[in-house]
């Protein structure tokens, strides 16, 4: 049998951090508190694009019991900083930290409840 023609070597694309906000419904064993109906969760993830941030973020919170209903993402550092978004040193410390341990970073969640909050 002839050998296969050696693949060309691609370079390497590097790791990026996305910052994605994900919406999660509710589980049986998820550690949601008493009453909330959902929740929603500010994460930064690291991809070598936003699709593989996206799929790597959902594989993460699936793995916790949690049941991701919707991402939606706002880009990369530069992206925000083009969209002219204020990124505060603690956001960028966090996402510095993703990227290093090529993790998902949960930054902010917030619980949804069907109860009316008082002004």
């Amino acid at each position: 049998m002839p050998d296969k023609p050696a693949k060309p070597d691609r370079p390497k694309r590097p790791q990026q951090i996305y910052t994605l906000l994900v919406e999660l419904g509710r589980t049986d064993d998820d550690d949601l508190p008493k009453g909330a109906t959902g929740a929603a969760l500010l994460v930064y993830a690291s991809g070598v694009d936003e699709a593989e941030a996206v799929r790597e973020t959902v594989a993460v919170l699936k793995t916790a019991d949690v049941a991701p209903l919707n991402v939606t993402s706002y880009g990369t550092l530069e992206e925000r900083l083009e969209a002219g978004d204020t990124i505060p040193q603690e956001e960028r410390d966090l996402m510095a930290r993703a990227l290093a341990e090529n993790a998902v970073i949960v930054a902010q969640k917030t619980w949804f409840t069907d109860e009316a909050e008082d002004d």
